[in-house]
């Protein structure tokens, strides 16, 4: 069977340079000799969070999306676009950011490629749980399409049954409840710790004293 160091990229052309993503077309000749042409976007990667409250609520997002021109229920969410920021350190901030919280345990849930046809956008899901709220004085204020964000709250069985009518279908969101409601189901056993392995984006481990 061949490997991945079988499909050797031979030229590649970049098309565009955006604030999150990079276009590029890459030239790459197959293990059986055939030459294609494959575009792809390139992305920073990001961390999505099911918080989960003591009742088994979900705290959830409901956000504008301009290209499928629609509000989509999501979890909380944001790219790795800051330096030396490892996923986690990214995870607690968009918690805190979004949905005005704070987290006593992570773990991670689930780790996606979101469509690997097209892009290296990876993302890891943590499960968030010992949750408390963020003083009024504390939190964040945010900004264009984010301002219409409002934060709402769901029973994590109900999600469940919502992404299985198609009614939940942002891909994070679907697969972070999903995931959820099994380990559940299964009391939380075999999930990972923070430091875990993620090959898709490398990063530190975190250091000594840092929360986890």
């Amino acid at each position: 069977m061949p490997s991945a160091e079988d499909f050797t990229v031979l030229s590649t052309e970049d098309h565009y340079r955006g604030w999150a993503i990079d276009v590029r077309t890459d030239t790459l000749s197959l293990p059986d000799g055939a030459v294609v042409r494959r575009d792809v976007i390139t992305h920073p990667g990001a961390v999505a969070i099911v918080a989960l409250d003591a009742a088994d609520n979900v705290v959830m997002v409901r956000q504008y999306r301009h290209p499928v021109r629609q509000f989509l229920l999501e979890l909380p969410a944001g790219l790795l676009d800051v330096a030396g920021e490892s996923a986690l350190q990214a995870a607690r901030r968009e918690l805190y950011e979004e949905a005005a919280l704070e987290a006593e345990q992570w773990q991670v849930l689930v780790d996606l490629h979101t469509s690997p046809g097209m892009t290296d956008e990876a993302i890891r899901i943590y499960l968030a749980r010992g949750l408390r709220p963020v003083s009024e004085a504390d939190r964040f204020h945010a900004q264009d399409e984010e301002s219409t964000m409002t934060v709402e709250l769901f029973s994590l069985a109900e999600l469940a049954q919502s992404a299985l009518r198609g009614e939940l279908t942002n891909g994070p969101a679907v697969a972070g409840v999903l995931a959820a409601q099994l380990s559940r189901s299964q009391g939380w056993a075999g999930l990972r710790s923070v430091d875990a392995p993620w090959p898709a984006r490398p990063e530190r481990a975190p250091q000594p004293g840092e929360p986890g």
